[in-house]
């Protein structure tokens, strides 16, 4: 049987370009076939996705492979890349173990979103990061009511709420003001946007509770809702916001065995100066990761 893996590129950069035409160049050597592109239901089985570029990119993957079980291996040409694996510097490495199978699978949860409307109607949708709900006007306020588990917990106007997985907790969350959650944390936060309230602070829930955010009719816009920063459902004065965590879950695939720790400390260059604990070398941390 043929072996196929699939590189996803950022097309609009010549950089992520050409890493995918060495990447092709790489997994040719190796006798496996490269696939630029997927379609569910009519693209030939693929065992594996290799994705050039940023976050952006690989919420890209996600969503274009979503339900397909396809482990995605993340290479960081963008700026943080927290979602990725390994740096610009090992594409050759990583396309090398990739067709060697070198690598294990990381499962991160994913959010269900839908949203209802005054007439009952309902749109659904997914997110690996975050489901973020908006002002429809950016001159105007979103008067929201907030509910855990169907019960109230707070009304308020803002300028939005994010409702993140903890994979999301380092995106959009992050930068307005929520915890950092550690990966394996099977939960749920909720982080108001510039909200106009004494208690509008980040909520972290359970696995299996959920978020309902309500967009009164005496707000002064309506609202939508943005899936991971690219897709959008229209949430109207009245309509009613719910998320929980979905079963469906999305692969990562894994290289080295690194703790969150040591990756929160890298991405965002934090100051560890006066550290007294004991730090494996680097060529300690290099043999661990199989290179």
């Amino acid at each position: 049987m043929t072996r196929r893996i699939l590189v996803v590129v950022n097309p609009h950069r010549t950089e992520t370009v050409e890493a995918g035409e060495v990447v092709a160049r790489v997994l040719a050597a190796e006798g496996v076939e490269t696939c630029f592109s997927y379609d569910p239901g009519v693209s030939e089985p693929i065992e594996a996705a290799i994705v050039l570029g940023g976050d952006g990119t690989m919420l890209h993957a996600a969503e274009v492979t979503h339900g397909s079980h396809i482990p995605l291996l993340g290479v960081n040409l963008g700026r943080v890349g927290f979602l990725a694996e390994l740096e610009r510097e090992d594409v050759t490495q990583a396309a090398v173990r990739l067709a060697a199978g070198d690598y294990h699978v990381e499962e991160r949860r994913t959010l269900e979103v839908c949203v209802i409307n005054p007439d009952g109607t309902r749109h659904g949708g997914w997110a690996l990061n975050e489901a973020t709900l908006e002002r429809g006007n950016l001159r105007s306020t979103l008067e929201v009511a907030v509910e855990v588990d169907g019960r109230p917990l707070s009304t308020f106007g803002c300028d939005g709420v994010i409702v993140s997985t903890a994979t999301g907790s380092t995106a959009h969350a992050f930068s307005a003001g929520g915890p950092v959650l550690w990966p394996n944390v099977d939960a749920l936060l909720f982080v108001p946007l510039a909200a106009h309230a004494l208690f509008a602070r980040p909520l972290v829930v359970g696995p299996d509770s959920f978020f309902a955010v309500e967009v009164l009719e005496r707000s002064e816009s309506p609202g939508q809702v943005i899936l991971d920063g690219s897709r959008s459902i229209d949430v109207p004065l009245g309509g009613r916001l719910e998320v929980r965590r979905a079963e469906a879950t999305v692969l990562l695939a894994r290289m080295n065995d690194e703790p969150f720790t040591e990756r929160l400390v890298n991405k965002f260059s934090l100051p560890t100066n006066g550290w007294r604990g004991e730090r494996p070398s680097r060529a300690t941390t290099r043999l661990a990761a199989g290179s």
